[in-house]
């Protein structure tokens, strides 16, 4: 969504080596997003939040892997997202999930604050490449 990285090249990549591809839902604007099975060119609809999102016809998964966008990073895995808290609850609520964020290597700053909410990532992927977390 607006300036956010574009995800669609590793969605087509990881569809391409096999990977089952999923993407969030809100249902419910303080309860934790749902992930339901998705493929290129399926049809989506807003969600709650107006996000597009996959149908609700479509199956419900529990991912291992959760790529998320973001407006700011730091070395620490400290991620700053759009507001809504959405992804905090749900990293909260899925905490065996491996926890990426997806940006441009710009939009890392030296350090962000961080509430008792806050749920790190462990890493993030930019279009210069992966960088792993620090320890806190």
């Amino acid at each position: 969504m607006g300036s956010e990285f574009d995800a669609e090249p590793l969605a087509l990549a990881m569809r391409a080596a096999g990977r089952t591809l999923c993407l969030p839902v809100v249902l419910e604007r303080d309860a934790p997003m749902i992930f339901r099975r998705w493929s290129p060119g399926d049809p989506l609809e807003p969600d709650a939040a107006g996000c597009p999102a996959p149908l609700p016809l479509a199956e419900v998964v529990d991912p291992d892997l959760i790529l998320t966008p973001l407006l700011a990073f730091d070395e620490f895995g400290g991620r700053l997202g759009q507001g809504g808290g959405y992804y905090d609850r749900t990293f909260a609520a899925r905490s065996s999930a491996l926890r990426i964020g997806l940006a441009y290597a710009g939009q890392r700053v030296p350090r962000l604050p961080m509430e008792s909410h806050d749920v790190r990532l462990h890493g993030v992927l930019t279009e210069v490449g992966y960088t792993a977390a620090r320890k806190v």
